[in-house]
């Protein structure tokens, strides 16, 4: 592929993370809508950190980075924290976001203890969480763009069969697969804030398209200013994300009082 270069800035760069942001953004907004109508908010985060835990752990015990221990070990935490969400939103509903916030506070602080005699224990817990969506190989794209359409086959095809457990383990996998490609806060943004823009919008193609285009807007917008000014890419595409559901949340809004 020939370069494409803008101010001395090779664009082609930005392709495979460009990427990396529709395939999280197809497989997320379905899942995030479903989240917010079940009022179950932080649900996405604890299950994000129980995979980042599970990564960490498989750090720290010697296997490769990116590699089938890693997987299976966040997987397993992953599922095994979602099985577990989903037996607590059975048995006591009641408490369930109280229950999500100690699982997330769990994860999160057994991450920090297992980093806590790695000498690059900081790096990797910020990598855990802002990601590093700019470096993502070609191959792991491909890995993880085959999960994502197998997920993605499931949750259109047959989520109904599947129902409440299947919805956690649909779920739990494609945060494992995102929080290794993106990190803990862009799959936070990615599932939720195109469903909060949305949220006045009759259910259907139309709201999950408009928040597809929400989703690949604030990617590409996102990388390109890091690009630009040198900033933290994951950080930046939160922002990006932040500021323009908050605006299409406002032009949904306004146009329904239009419309009255």
């Amino acid at each position: 592929m020939n370069p494409v270069s803008v101010g001395g800035f090779d664009l082609t760069i930005l392709l495979i993370p460009m990427v990396v942001g529709i395939l999280v953004t197809v497989t997320h907004v379905p899942l995030g809508q479903v989240v917010l109508s079940r009022g179950i908010i932080f649900m996405d985060i604890a299950i994000a950190q129980f995979a980042g835990f599970g990564v960490i752990a498989a750090d720290a015990l010697g296997y490769e980075p990116h590699g089938w221990g890693v997987q299976f070990s966040a997987g397993g935490a992953a599922l095994i924290g979602s099985l577990a969400l989903n037996w607590t939103e059975r048995r006591w509903p009641e408490v369930q976001e109280a229950l999500i916030g100690v699982g997330f506070v769990l994860a999160s602080t057994g991450s920090i203890l297992v980093l806590s005699n790695i000498p690059e224990g900081a790096e990797h817990l910020k990598d855990l969480l802002v990601g590093q969506i700019i470096w993502v190989l070609p191959h792991e794209v491909v890995g993880h763009g085959i999960l994502y359409a197998l997920l993605l086959t499931a949750w259109f095809g047959f989520r109904e069969r599947l129902g409440r457990p299947g919805f956690y383990a649909i779920f739990a996998l494609a945060v494992m697969a995102s929080v290794q490609l993106v990190g803990v806060f862009l799959v936070f943004a990615t599932l939720i804030l195109p469903a909060l823009a949305t949220r006045r919008l009759p259910d259907g193609p139309r709201r999950l398209w408009i928040s597809y285009g929400l989703g690949f807007v604030s990617y590409a917008v996102g990388l390109a200013l890091s690009a630009a000014y040198d900033l933290s890419t994951g950080a930046i595409i939160v922002w990006v994300f932040a500021v323009l559901a908050l605006a299409l949340g406002f032009a949904i809004g306004s146009a329904r009082r239009r419309g009255r």
